[in-house]
């Protein structure tokens, strides 16, 4: 389930249904549409964690009505919003599941949502074209050539960690290549890439833009601000100081899935699996890996974490449909095989596909490896990537969850 849900998917329900698992979903009490959460906590509630545990309960329930016994084992997959979902039920129900799927998931979730607002604000008062967009996503992927493989120099950015000297570098190539971007374009493109601080304190709310990325999933998405401030809110007028403080009071205790603690989930033998796209700019890479590094700090080891979470970066992949690596193994089969058999995952291809036809076919490894080339062998292989590289959210817009 992605977005703002309200609805069944019961497409999603097939391939699991044909592998011969017993399946369930749940509209996550936004039907019919997101505006029932405006001014009503009880949704708030159910679309941050509940209507997941709910679901899971009753259909464990029916499954032993029909069955006679309980499952063997339990597994959840969710993708996006659903990928919240996932890390939720790790944090608050670790004994509910065996083995997670987190798909590109929409953790952090009132920051997230922070960004889409500040981003939209940006781009209504100063507006890119098409062509425009293509430019500056074509200086990201010129600029950081440098840092990548020879298959995929200039074609995308499989690792989009930056600091200000490498924006103020891709700002300047793309006024370069397009000198339809004006000053006010440029004023724009700074604040786009940096992301969301508070108006106030400067804190950081959220990163921003990836480089190579597209703007159009970088916005929109702004109904969480009608479940605080009301339908008739003009979203222009919210500001990043005491706005921003009284939408995070609100929700971010019920929507965030932040917990670093994943004890009990590991006590209880499960294993996870997050990924995302380092071209995805509706939910760009910089939170998960700093939720990650934080899962590490509080374990104390990354070796421990990685014996039942391991984390993957899918360079070139976007969120949704298009240009890109889209074609990737039955995710919840590596999770289940991890879990049952013990073979975890330390690596799996992706197939990059472009206008039909297969561009790049490459072995994805988990943080913080990452695909590298030798030259002497003209193949690819693991090297160790850089662990961090991306400035922490503020922790008093991840407060602590509650019930």
């Amino acid at each position: 389930m992605g977005g703002a849900a309200g609805h069944i998917p019961v497409s999603s329900l097939v391939g699991s249904l044909c592998r011969g698992y017993a399946v369930a979903t749940t509209d996550m009490g936004t039907a019919p549409n997101p505006d029932v959460g405006i001014g009503n906590p009880e949704v708030w509630k159910d679309f941050g964690f509940r209507a997941t545990h709910l679901m899971t309960v009753v259909a464990k329930q029916v499954i032993k009505a029909y069955y006679g016994k309980d499952p063997a084992y339990s597994y959840f997959s969710g993708r996006s919003t659903g990928g919240q979902q996932a890390l939720q039920e790790a944090q608050r129900y670790p004994n509910d599941y065996d083995g997670i799927v987190a798909n590109v998931p929409a953790h952090c979730r009132t920051p997230l949502h922070a960004y889409f607002l500040w981003n939209d604000q940006i781009l209504k008062k100063c507006p890119f074209t098409e062509s425009q967009q293509n430019n500056i996503i074509a200086a990201g992927n010129e600029y950081m050539a440098a840092r990548e493989i020879p298959a995929s120099a200039g074609k995308f950015v499989s690792d989009p960690r930056c600091e200000k000297k490498d924006i103020e570098a891709v700002i300047a190539l793309a006024a370069q290549k397009d000198p339809t971007l004006t000053s006010e374009h440029v004023d724009a493109l700074r604040k786009l890439f940096d992301g969301p601080r508070h108006a106030i304190t400067g804190e950081r709310i959220f990163c921003g833009i990836p480089f190579g990325s597209s703007f159009e999933g970088a916005h929109g998405n702004l109904y969480l601000f009608k479940w605080v401030f009301g339908a008739n809110k003009n979203l222009a007028d919210i500001n990043f100081g005491n706005d921003i403080d009284t939408y995070t009071a609100a929700l971010g205790p019920y929507l965030n899935a932040e917990n670093p603690d994943l004890s009990q989930f590991e006590k209880h033998g499960g294993k996870m699996i997050m990924l995302l796209g380092s071209a995805d700019s509706c939910v760009p890479y910089h939170a998960s890996i700093d939720y990650y590094e934080r899962v590490i700090e509080y374990f104390g080891a990354i070796d421990r974490v990685k014996s039942f979470f391991r984390f993957f970066i899918v360079p070139g992949m976007g969120h949704g449909s298009g240009p890109g690596i889209m074609d990737l193994p039955d995710l919840g089969g590596l999770v289940s095989d991890w879990r049952e058999k013990g073979d975890a995952p330390n690596m799996f291809h992706g197939r990059r596909v472009v206008n039909g036809k297969t561009e790049l076919d490459m072995p994805i490894y988990p943080y913080p490896a990452k695909t590298g080339w030798d030259s002497d062998t003209a193949s690819f292989k693991s090297v160790e990537g850089p662990r961090g590289g991306v400035e922490r959210i503020s922790e008093r817009f991840r407060p602590s969850a509650v019930e």
